[in-house]
């Protein structure tokens, strides 16, 4: 162990054959926890060993090396490799990276390397899927490489294109990853800070509160209205759908609250001048209640009257 003043000296590292190595009994985990194997054979496959073995040289009863190398920390990826070995997809002599260790206790290498690895900020990871799409890889290849499904993936970018400002209350633990997730619901970054201002100011900040105040004002997919005009011919015309990737939504929030009263006009216009076509003496179009639609009918005089349900048009008799 190095004393205070003194000068560290590293461990040296080599590659060693695969075929030189083993599995140390000193290895302290024993749970299976994490990635599986297979797929962190799948991914050494495709990027390489990221990370090299820490070994220790093994030696007989006489105290002198016998040329094999015991592994005490990174049995994983021993496994992983030998996986690869008996699927011939690596050669048994092929070089490993190693750090060859001496002196101290194999335990506590093991120990060490396990306890001291700082998990990734989730944020870090949003980040990080948005920087490979940003570089040009589509979800389903992210998804691939990371034995994701394409849902996690397009849940991360979400969780990536949330305001700067609420990702940094984020990290500092000024909000939960489930709050953090309601704020996706809309992608206007004004919008989501005012929110979040609004949010300081109340005692409820459940993500159900959340996704109220960035849905207000917007209409319901399946709402009516919607549901008349169509969602995609309302995408089509350039509305905006408001969508959320972590609960079941409906189908979303249309935002555009004018553009769909003007479809809703123009199609009940298409749609009464169809019924006028067909001879009646007065058409009335309006998106109304059904029930409003048939006491409007009513007023008639007694007339023979229709109420075209799904339109919301009134018309009566010939």
């Amino acid at each position: 162990m190095a004393t205070q003043g003194s000068k560290i000296t590293l461990s040296s590292s080599r590659d060693i054959p695969f075929n030189k190595l083993i599995l140390s009994q000193s290895n302290v985990r024993r749970v299976k926890a994490g990635v599986s194997i297979e797929e962190l054979a799948e991914d050494i496959a495709r990027r390489g060993l990221l990370q090299g073995l820490s070994v220790r040289a093994v030696v007989n009863e006489a105290d002198v090396e016998t040329g094999m190398f015991e592994i005490p920390a990174g049995g994983r990826r021993y496994r992983a490799l030998e996986l690869l070995v008996k699927q011939k997809r690596l050669a048994k002599t092929a070089p490993v990276p190693c750090v060859v260790r001496e002196g101290g206790i194999a335990e506590e290498d093991s120990l060490a390397e396990n306890v001291q690895r700082a998990p990734l900020h989730p944020l870090d990871q949003f980040r990080a899927f948005l920087a490979l799409r940003e570089k040009g890889q589509s979800e389903e290849e992210i998804a691939a490489a990371f034995f994701v499904s394409v849902n996690v993936v397009k849940q991360r970018l979400k969780l990536a294109s949330v305001s700067p400002r609420l990702h940094e209350v984020y990290a500092e633990d000024g909000l939960t990853l489930d709050q953090l997730m309601a704020f996706t619901v809309s992608g206007d970054h004004a919008r989501q800070e005012q929110a979040f201002e609004r949010l300081q100011r109340t005692h409820d900040r459940q993500p159900y509160v959340i996704r109220r105040m960035l849905t207000e004002g917007a209409v319901r997919a399946a709402d009516k209205r919607a549901q008349f005009i169509g969602v995609a011919a309302y995408v089509e015309a350039g509305g905006t759908v408001l969508r959320d990737l972590f609960q079941g939504d409906d189908g979303g929030w249309l935002e555009d609250v004018a553009l769909i009263d003007r479809m809703v006009a123009e199609k009940l216009a298409t749609e009464a001048a169809t019924i006028a076509a067909e001879g009646w003496k007065w058409i009335e179009a309006a998106p109304i209640e059904v029930d409003d639609a048939r006491a409007a009918a009513a007023d008639h005089d007694g007339d023979d009257a229709v109420v075209a349900d799904d339109a919301k048009a009134l018309t009566t008799n010939k």
